[in-house]
């Protein structure tokens, strides 16, 4: 399968206490990666080194086989890019930046663009700055969406945004990366965005890539455990954390082993939820 985002090593050094990288991530067609991590991980800085916005101290970055540096920048026509703050926005309406944006995209979907508008009740007329947040949001995906790139870019898409608009949102997501080959990256820290959409997870912890994981398989690596039995003080193989009676592994069978071999009596296992897991692997910066 070609490999349509691909990153080696990627390092970048911000002021003197922040170092992002180094970062290696693949991104193939028909799958969708979120990057998560606790703020100031580096999320929004990794989009920009994408999006040749900022330069790398090192690493390469090419995307549909292209490196993004130097002065041929024709691979942006194949990535709609959404970032957290659009500049030079505010004096323009709905109808104007459409107007703007539409003849730059040759798979431009009108029809799209107008669902989304109809969807989410967003008014065209009013300038961009007259908005409130959530729908300056909303506008911003409907300008974005309908590009109809291969390669589909979000900074925080949901922000602001309230919870029946954010389900709306995830469906219409879903809906659109299943009509064509397509791929999406997606930065958030909404874990209920991330456990819907994602097919993997991309986790910075204070600039430093702890990994990249499938995520239906991170969730099978965790297991939470009721113990009837007084835990003993040393650390259980594959222990993450524990609390009172209850104990939490990413490696349920050396857990087991360990407990049959320690006459330590469990009496219930349930899965980790998602959102555990990824605080844990952000607060702790260890692999699952």
């Amino acid at each position: 399968m070609k490999t349509w985002l691909e990153i080696n090593d990627l390092q970048k050094k911000i002021d003197d206490d922040f170092q992002l990288g180094p970062i290696d991530l693949h991104i193939d067609p028909g799958t969708i990666t979120a990057l998560v991590g606790n703020n100031g991980s580096g999320k929004s800085t990794l989009l920009k080194l994408i999006m040749n916005l900022a330069n790398p101290d090192m690493g390469n970055i090419k995307v549909f086989d292209k490196f993004v540096y130097g002065q041929d920048e024709s691979w942006k026509n194949q990535i709609a890019y959404l970032p957290q703050t659009r500049i030079g926005w505010n004096a323009y309406t709905g109808n104007t930046l459409k107007g703007l944006t539409s003849p730059l995209y040759p798979n431009w979907d009108d029809a799209l663009f107008t669902k989304i508008v109809e969807l989410f009740d967003i008014p065209l007329n009013k300038r961009y700055r007259k908005l409130s947040q959530g729908i300056q949001q909303k506008l911003s995906l409907a300008l974005t969406i309908p590009r109809n790139t291969p390669l589909l870019i979000l900074d925080e898409p949901t922000s602001f945004m309230d919870i029946p608009s954010k389900k709306q949102f995830i469906d219409l997501l879903v809906d659109w990366i299943d009509q064509d080959e397509r791929a999406i990256v997606i930065a958030s820290h909404q874990t209920g965005d991330i456990k819907k959409l994602s097919d993997y997870l991309c986790v910075l912890q204070n600039g430093r890539h702890v990994g990249t994981f499938e995520k239906e398989t991170l969730t099978e690596r965790y297991a939470r455990y009721w113990i009837s039995d007084t835990l003993p003080e040393s650390t259980i193989p594959g222990e993450v954390s524990r609390e009172n009676h209850q104990l939490i592994s990413n490696n349920p069978a050396t857990t087991e082993k360990f407990f049959t071999e320690n006459d330590i009596a469990w009496n219930n296992r349930s899965a980790v939820d998602l959102e555990d897991i990824v605080t844990y692997l952000v607060n702790k910066g260890k692999e699952g």
